[in-house]
C-alpha cells in the first residue's frame, strides 16, 4: 500500500516540475545561457589581458635593450609611450625607466617632474612612491638647494621602511651639499652601524666617516 502513495507522491511532483518547466522554462533557459556568457567572457578576456601583458613584457624588454646600447632618446621614447598604453605594473616602470632616460638626456627638469608624479601618486603602492622619492633626489642633488631633498626624505629614514638604507645615504650626501657636516657625519655613524641594511652602504659611510673625520 505504501508503494502506491509513494508512486502517486512522486507522479504528483513530476506533474509540478512538468507544470512549472512550462512556465518558466524560457527564464530558466535565458538564465543558463547568460550564465554561460558570462563565463565564456571572463574566460576570454583573462586571456586577452595575458596576452596583452605579454606584449607588454616584450615592449619593456625592448626598450630595454635600447638602453644598453645607449639609445636614450629611442628608449625614452618607447618607455613614454608604454607607460601611456600599457596596464599593470608596466606602466610604473615605464614611466622610472622613462624619467631615467630623460636624466641621461640631461632633461632633469623632465626626469624630476616624471619623480615627483610617481611619488605623489597615492593609488601606487608605497616601495614605488618611495623608489620615486630616492631617485628624485638623487637626480635633484647638486641641482640647487639640498635642504628640501632632506626633508623628503625623512619619512624614508625610518627603520620600518625597506628603502630606509639609501634614504639615510643620500640624507647624508643632501647634508654635505647644505653644508652642515656635523648632521653628515650622524648620519653616516647611523648608517654604518646598521646592520639591516646592505654591506656596500655600510662600507661607504665607514669611508666617509674617515674621510670626514672625528
Amino acid at each position: 500500500m505504501s508503494d502506491i502513495f509513494q508512486e502517486i507522491d512522486e507522479d504528483l511532483k513530476r506533474d509540478r516540475l512538468a507544470k512549472l518547466w512550462a512556465r518558466y522554462r524560457v527564464y530558466i533557459i535565458a538564465l543558463v545561457i547568460a550564465v554561460v556568457a558570462v563565463i565564456a567572457f571572463y574566460n576570454a578576456w583573462g586571456q586577452y589581458e595575458l596576452t596583452q601583458r605579454q606584449a607588454e613584457g616584450v615592449r619593456f624588454a625592448a626598450a630595454l635593450d635600447q638602453v644598453r646600447a645607449g639609445d636614450d632618446q629611442g628608449a625614452s621614447s618607447a618607455f613614454a609611450d608604454l607607460a601611456a598604453n600599457a596596464g599593470g605594473g608596466h606602466v610604473v616602470l615605464a614611466k622610472l625607466e622613462e624619467a631615467a632616460s630623460k636624466a641621461r638626456l640631461g632633461d632633469v627638469a623632465g626626469a624630476l617632474a616624471l619623480y615627483d608624479q610617481i611619488s605623489s601618486d597615492s593609488s601606487l603602492d608605497s616601495q614605488y612612491r618611495d623608489a620615486a622619492t630616492i631617485l628624485y633626489v638623487r637626480t635633484a642633488l647638486g641641482q640647487g638647494d639640498a635642504k628640501p631633498l632632506i626633508d623628503r626624505l625623512k619619512p624614508l629614514t625610518d627603520a620600518a621602511n625597506p628603502w630606509h638604507g639609501f634614504a639615510l645615504e643620500f640624507t647624508a650626501l643632501a647634508q654635505l651639499q647644505s653644508g652642515d657636516n656635523d648632521a653628515a657625519r650622524q648620519t653616516y655613524q647611523s648608517l654604518a652601524a646598521d646592520q639591516t641594511v646592505p654591506a656596500g652602504a655600510r662600507a661607504r659611510a665607514t669611508q666617509m666617516l674617515a674621510a670626514l673625520g672625528s
